[in-house]
């Protein structure tokens, strides 16, 4: 029987519960649905790219908003993905989980074996910080493309055999819970440190140019509605003769005597 130590504390693998039973079933499928392995392999090991250019347009669209807070929340996204997987590899060290690979036997295969250990996954942390990160920041539709992705690049780790299930379950936590708890600790820093920027030769790294700035804008000023100056006419007077007759000529006024 393969264990794993954290600490001293020995443990019974994934691949002798119930972990271990679920991860056979996802190899089953995996088995029974050869079309996508291509597809869930490339995925699995690259869709990495996929989470960096999330990351990016959350960080565009938010400086385009202008908003301090939803500023620094989306580059705190970006600094607290990183933290998270840097956090995240002293765990896997210290748990020294083998990957299904390695302790279980007739699986089918298709990650690119390594010897680095499998618990939490990496790509799940990473993923499921960039989710958190894109909430935080109020990037709604990218959070959820986020969201969706995590939950896909976690199934198709365990898809192709490179973690069991707890290890992706446990990575799209951790990665949450160190970007949340980051953006509670240092969210008036952050705002602060965007609000500074904004007021320095760097503004345009936190904030897209106003509209009043652009080239070829103009501003308008005074009153866009003046009275039109009407020509002079010149006065006359209309003499009545009574009913039914015809009226008299206009009597033209000006101030020559005869």
């Amino acid at each position: 029987m393969t264990t794993f130590l954290i600490g001293t504390a020995p443990m019974t693998p994934p691949a002798n519960g119930v972990d271990g039973a679920l991860l056979r079933s996802i190899n089953a499928f995996a088995r029974a649905t050869p079309w996508l392995h291509g597809v869930l392999y490339g995925y699995a090991t690259y869709g990495v790219a996929l989470f960096a250019v999330l990351l990016l347009a959350g960080s565009w669209t938010a400086r385009r908003a202008g908003d301090p807070a939803r500023v620094a929340a989306a580059v705190w996204a970006v600094v607290g993905t990183i933290l998270a997987v840097g956090i995240n590899q002293p765990i896997v060290g210290a748990v020294h989980e083998a990957r299904p690979y390695t302790a279980m036997s007739g699986l089918l295969v298709l990650a690119d074996r390594s010897t680095d250990f499998s618990f939490p996954s990496d790509h799940a942390t990473m993923a499921g910080a960039v989710a958190a990160g894109l909430y935080l920041a109020r990037r709604r539709v990218l959070a959820w493309i986020a969201t969706v992705a995590a939950v896909l690049i976690a199934f198709a780790r365990v898809y192709i055999a490179a973690h069991y299930p707890q290890d992706v379950a446990a990575g799209l936590v951790v990665g949450a819970v160190v970007v949340v708890l980051g953006w509670v600790l240092f969210r008036k820093v952050l705002i602060g440190l965007v609000r500074l920027l904004g007021r320095t030769p760097l503004r345009p790294l936190v904030a897209a140019a106003s509209s009043a700035s652009r080239p070829g804008a103009k501003i308008a000023t005074g009153n866009h509605h003046k009275a039109a100056q009407l020509p002079s006419v010149p006065a006359t007077v209309t003499v009545s003769s009574g009913a039914g007759e015809p009226a008299a000529p206009p009597v033209h006024r000006n101030s020559t005597r005869s």
